[in-house]
């Protein structure tokens, strides 16, 4: 899969929240529609095999709800994709990562080796089961942890148990912390706490350029690894410094050093720190200190100024807008038009962005804004992801094409769009400007609600009180305050609000293009034209 993440830390956000996104792009010349679903507890498997890799894993009994984006169809497995749990603890699974040959030859991914022959006859080789991979993760992992932390270690013992069969990087984050973990080879992982006064930017590369090892195999204060790490490093001579004192770089030992890196996945890392910090350093020509291409693009970065909702979602639609490397653009040529691989690209399934707020009361503080299709010409839509149920518009989706649900709505507006883009992109502003706005009222609407009922669904009663005023809350207590019967009610009604609204304006929209585009086709003729 290529994808593209961003995470900000709580002190670079604009509200105080945690925040992790990404977009999951499906492979080349594939399209894979989506739902957003809750899955209860008597849902969720206690025995799991993995539809790609034949792995068999047998799960624990006490699962918590949580929220996830699987595929419409489930052919090749569920792909959960991203989420929120009862703990109000948030995963994104997963960003596919490059590695290099060298940590293949020493610890090769875990591939699912099929029969050979017939079973009972000369010569039979049964089948050797896979690893753990995308398809698996969410599903695995997130119904059982209670923090960030937690989601790391669960994760780093699965890998280290079954393997995996590809390199990716997973986020998890809570109401305090951002950890962000990455593969590295079949058994190996390491993962890293984002710092809060920053943010970090994933493009489809193995990322993290600075390691702590003796912190990860000591305090993992804000380092963890897997626990042969550093003997793994030195025997198969993955170090690339040159001094002694260098800290360790898992870019350099882990990552791959490729031509393709700088058209496919460099430049997107370059063009969501060049808007978020526009002013740091320059960005454009000879002079420049980082260009598309560079190898060295931070993987953290403290921002220029807060990051909202809106940047984020900005980022992850972005097709290198204001440079030469637009393919809509009227600059450069085209040769630059086409040169990098664009964040919003045409088969995006799903963004999915998991905002903790440390203000609101624990029963309402996680939100999951969701956009479907190709981001370029979509919205980002906000739910809450403590209900017992989704509206259908996001959760019926079918793998039949209609307008009447959400992700098939927005794949034919960007085909509409694609070959009109100048047309028809005050529509698609205005649509993403009115549908934003909506978006945040309700929010505000819906929080105002929830204070209203007092008692234990109020702020004053559940806040993790910056001020010190209240206790911090312990995980089982998180729980039983989203498992509020009567706050699920309020939010449940809030999402299907949103959803009938985002519907209205959707069709509107896919009206307005449609009109537009049908008006410059080609075999249009009118008795005035002579």
């Amino acid at each position: 899969m290529a994808c593209t993440t961003i995470l900000v830390g709580k002190d670079a956000s604009y509200d105080g929240s945690t925040l992790i996104a990404r977009n999951e792009d499906s492979a080349n010349g594939e399209f894979n529609p989506k739902r957003f679903v809750v899955v209860r507890p008597g849902e969720q498997p206690r025995h799991y095999r993995s539809v790609l890799s034949h792995v068999e894993v047998d799960l624990p009994d006490d699962p918590m709800q949580y929220s996830s984006l699987p595929n419409a169809d489930t052919t090749d497995g569920i792909w959960g994709e991203a989420g929120v749990n009862e703990a109000n603890v948030a995963m994104s699974a997963t960003e596919t990562l490059t590695t290099n040959e060298r940590v293949l030859g020493a610890d090769p991914f875990v591939e699912l080796a099929k029969a050979k022959g017939t079973k009972g006859e000369k010569g039979y080789e049964p089948e050797v089961a896979g690893g753990i991979g995308e398809e698996d993760f969410l599903t695995l992992v997130l119904p059982y942890i209670k923090t960030a932390r937690e989601g790391v270690e669960r994760l780093g013992a699965l890998l280290e148990r079954y393997g995996t069969y590809e390199m990716n990087g997973v986020a998890f984050s809570d109401v305090d912390e951002i950890w962000w973990m990455e593969t590295v080879g079949g058994h190996h992982w390491i993962a890293k706490r984002v710092p809060d006064g920053a943010y970090v930017t994933m493009p489809n590369q193995l990322g993290i350029d600075e390691f702590d090892l003796e912190d990860a195999l000591g305090e993992r204060k804000e380092h963890m690894c897997s626990a042969d790490l550093n003997e793994f490093i030195e025997a198969n001579h993955l170090d690339l410094a040159v001094e002694a004192t260098t800290p360790f770089n898992p870019r350099d030992a882990f990552g791959s050093h490729s031509d393709s890196d700088h058209v496919y996945n460099t430049p997107r890392a370059w063009y969501m720190q060049r808007f978020l910090n526009p002013y740091d350093e320059v960005w454009d020509g000879p002079d420049a200190d980082h260009s598309p291409e560079s190898d060295d693009i931070p993987w953290a970065r403290q921002p220029e100024r807060k990051i909202t909702i809106e940047d984020v979602k900005y980022v992850l639609s972005s097709h290198y807008q204001g440079t030469p490397f637009d393919p809509y653009g009227h600059r450069g040529d085209e040769h630059t038009r086409h040169m990098y691989r664009n964040i919003g690209i045409n088969r995006q399934s799903q963004l999915a962005l998991m905002q903790i707020r440390p203000y609101r009361p624990q029963a309402s503080r996680a939100i999951q804004w969701i956009s479907y299709g190709s981001n370029p010409f979509n919205t980002i839509v906000p739910f809450y992801p403590n209900v017992d149920t989704t509206p259908a518009y996001l959760e019926d989706t079918t793998t039949r094409v209609t307008s009447e649900n959400f992700y098939w709505a927005n794949r034919i507006i960007a085909a509409l769009c694609d070959s009109a883009f100048d047309d028809t992109s005050n529509a698609i502003e205005r649509y993403q400007e009115l549908t934003g706005g909506m978006a945040h009222r309700m929010v505000a609407a819906t929080d105002e609600q929830v204070a209203r009922l007092g008692g234990k669904a109020s702020a004053e009663f559940e806040a993790d009180n910056a001020e010190g005023d209240v206790e911090p809350m312990e995980p089982d207590e998180i729980i039983a305050a989203t498992r509020n019967a009567e706050v699920r009610e309020v939010l449940a009604a809030a999402n299907q609000s949103m959803a009938d609204q985002i519907k209205a304006e959707t069709d509107a929209l896919l009206d307005t293009v449609l009109y537009t585009v049908s008006m410059k086709m080609s075999n249009g003729f009118n008795r005035s034209d002579n």
